[in-house]
């Protein structure tokens, strides 16, 4: 049975706030993400002010969580599957007025919803078929179907705030910080030698992590006091 060491951590100084173990599918570690915010929250007070991660954290649900319920800035990129590969139009290619609650086609037209939620998840916008029919883009658009239908996730908005952080300064700066920070598993494994636990269950491999995440934090600490950071640096991060 294979797990996943879960590490909550300071970017600006590299020390661990948390671990958590967890299965090793994208599921859990998400799970154990959201486990050490509210836990570190609730123990120390302290709550960051953005959440660095890969596209394993960009789903909707996730990016929901932090932004509506914890107020933290998701510095994700977002796990999009909407990109359409046999040449038509993408759903990036048409545009949501949150107005109005419609979409926009690139031929002009409207697309409106129901506002019925299917599979508790997902709104569907409809373009009328006596537009798509007469419609010289629908070859482009939707030349199979009648009519062109664009799904919506509830989540959208806090999709769309991930969306507009990617690609900012901030956001680059955030990557280069988590560059640095995933060598922290690989000294796990090469340095500690933990590629394979010792002890069995779920809180061994908790322990484990706890124990290595000890360890890792005592050499960082040795090495804030030996070279702290420069001022210049920390006013920056």
């Amino acid at each position: 049975f294979a797990y996943s060491d879960n590490y909550l951590i300071d970017v600006k100084f590299g020390v661990i706030v948390d671990v958590e173990a967890s299965r090793a599918i994208r599921q859990a570690e998400v799970g154990a993400a959201k486990t050490m915010i509210e836990r570190t929250e609730e123990r120390f007070g302290l709550k960051p002010e953005r959440l660095v991660g890969d596209t394993a954290y960009g789903a909707a649900p996730m990016l929901n969580w932090l932004v509506e319920e914890k107020g933290i800035a998701p510095h994700i990129p977002v796990f999009d599957k909407s990109k359409r590969d046999d040449g038509t139009f993408s759903r990036s290619d048409f545009r949501y007025d949150p107005t109005g609650d419609v979409y926009h086609c690139p031929g002009g037209k409207r697309l409106g919803t129901s506002g019925t939620v299917h599979e508790g998840k997902t709104l569907l916008y409809r373009a009328s078929k006596l537009d798509c029919d007469v419609c010289p883009l629908k070859p482009q658009c939707c030349p199979k179907e009648p009519s062109r239908k664009i799904p919506r996730d509830i989540h959208e908005h806090a999709r769309d705030i991930a969306r507009s952080i990617a690609g900012t300064e901030g956001f680059e700066f955030s990557r280069h910080q988590r560059k640095k920070i995933e060598m922290n598993f690989a000294h796990l494994k090469r340095i500690l030698k933990l590629g394979r636990l010792r002890l069995r269950g779920p809180q061994g491999a908790q322990d484990e992590f706890v124990l290595a995440a000890i360890a890792q934090n005592l050499r960082r600490f040795a090495s804030l006091v030996a070279r702290p950071p420069p001022a210049q640096a920390l006013r920056s991060a």
